[in-house]
């Protein structure tokens, strides 16, 4: 909230959301103070400064059955792993709801900077009460990724943001470090946002970070997120998610 995720912090604040951090472990107790629990790229201790394989889970097996419990008992979960590590940090948790996680990078052989463009008029954005929003100044048309990762689902759950064929999946042991030798997989059919009734609760799954964030990057200060200009819907599209999971869509 303090850091790369002020802006989304302070739109949803904008929007009447009273938005607060979670310190600590996750116990039933806190997590029973909200209805929304959003866990953007976290990180085991030991990847924090140190972006290699192995990357082990950022939760222990009892802090994963406590958030399992409390979306089942109708909470809403809203979980974002970008690109590795975080896929191997998040991955522990997201199975508990079907989401299964590549612990790679998910990047367009077409493109160079890394931005994938989701559009519904070519169905890689689904249609859904996210996207059609609650009027017309709601909707959304396309949304824009930057990188990212890739991900399946191991039963029910509906697919929101598909990966297109000439996206392929790149698996280094070391972040960024790319080589001919590197291991890659097609990544066409493969998702990078999805969502899951479990229980009495919902779950919002997105294998991409920085679209909901508002950055700047490299030496040109280069924008990336929702303050991208080519990028206007991201904004609209975060709330939209938010709305689904409160139930207001």
């Amino acid at each position: 909230m303090n850091g790369r995720y002020l802006a989304f912090a302070r739109l949803l604040h904008k929007d009447g959301y009273v938005v607060k951090p979670q310190r600590g472990r996750f116990t039933r107790t806190d997590l029973d103070r909200a209805a929304i629990l959003v866990v953007s790229n976290a990180l085991a201790k030991e990847n924090e400064d140190d972006w290699n394989l192995p990357t082990p889970s950022a939760f222990d097996s009892a802090e994963v059955a406590t958030v399992r419990d409390w979306v089942k008992d109708g909470g809403s979960l809203w979980l974002i792993a970008d690109h590795m590590p975080f896929p191997g940090a998040a991955g522990l948790l997201a199975a508990e709801f079907g989401i299964l996680m590549r612990n790679g990078f998910a990047l367009d052989t077409r493109t160079e900077d890394g931005r994938m463009r989701f559009t519904r008029s070519d169905g890689s954005l689904a249609d859904h009460p996210i996207t059609r929003g609650r009027n017309p100044s709601e909707r959304i048309d396309s949304v824009i990724a930057f990188t990212g990762q890739a991900f399946r689902l191991e039963g029910a759950g509906e697919p929101l943001m598909t990966l297109r064929r000439n996206v392929v999946l790149l698996m280094p042991e070391v972040a960024w470090q790319f080589s001919k030798l590197t291991p890659s997989l097609s990544a066409s059919g493969m998702l990078q946002g999805a969502l899951v009734l479990f229980g009495k609760g919902r779950v919002a799954a997105f294998d991409e970070a920085a679209m909901f964030s508002a950055q700047v990057s490299g030496p040109d200060r280069t924008p990336a997120g929702m303050n991208d200009p080519s990028a206007p819907q991201n904004a609209q599209f975060l709330l939209n998610v938010l709305h689904w999971l409160s139930g207001l869509l």
